[in-house]
């Protein structure tokens, strides 16, 4: 693989590095931050989340928004 080098500020830079996993090259970093995020990244990324998850339930109830009314006809 051939290589090249890019000129870069030294806050860009320095965004980049913040970026930068204690694994990668910056190379690397480029290429992760810069391929399209897939539905694959999504389901993976979520893969974790509390489905039931409930404010009501994670606030005991202290959100104290009362729901719309509704008209019976």
């Amino acid at each position: 693989m051939s290589t090249r080098q890019i000129r870069v500020s030294e806050d860009l830079y320095a965004r980049l590095q913040s970026c930068n996993r204690e694994d990668e090259s910056l190379g690397e970093t480029l290429e992760r931050l810069l391929n399209d995020y897939t539905l694959t990244d999504f389901a993976d990324d979520t893969a974790e989340l509390d489905l039931d998850f409930s404010v009501r339930e994670a606030t005991d109830g202290a959100v104290g928004a009362t729901p719309p009314a509704t008209e019976l006809e």
